[in-house]
């Protein structure tokens, strides 16, 4: 499955809109999106998850290691628009404890 990737940025918050499936063979792609846009220093970078139905370890990967550039360059991740199925992968991970993840939800299809 593919990923599309749509970035809208502003001045202080960038909005990235998910779509597809964020796997080992996608991971990259988010990857190269993800890291210069969270390395902006004060940005808080909101990444939507409305459209992602499956998420596998190395996807997650991706946003720890997101997380990390956004406290070293001072600004701020946020996940939004998890469906159930997403949403318990964070939380039974723990990363829903480290990540700040939008209390909107979204219904299942």
């Amino acid at each position: 499955m593919n990923l599309d990737i749509q970035v809208t940025e502003g001045e202080e918050q960038t909005h990235v809109a998910l779509s597809g499936e964020v796997d080992v063979y996608t991971a990259s792609k988010l990857k190269e999106t993800l890291n210069p846009l969270a390395e902006q220093e004060g940005q808080v970078l909101v990444v939507d998850l409305s459209e992602i139905d499956y998420i596998d370890s190395t996807g997650l990967g991706i946003f720890i290691g997101t997380l990390k550039i956004t406290e070293k360059s001072n600004s701020e991740l946020r996940l939004t628009g998890l469906n159930e199925r997403v949403k318990r992968l964070f939380e039974i991970t723990g990363l829903n404890e480290v990540i700040d993840i939008e209390a909107e939800k979204r219904e299942e299809a």
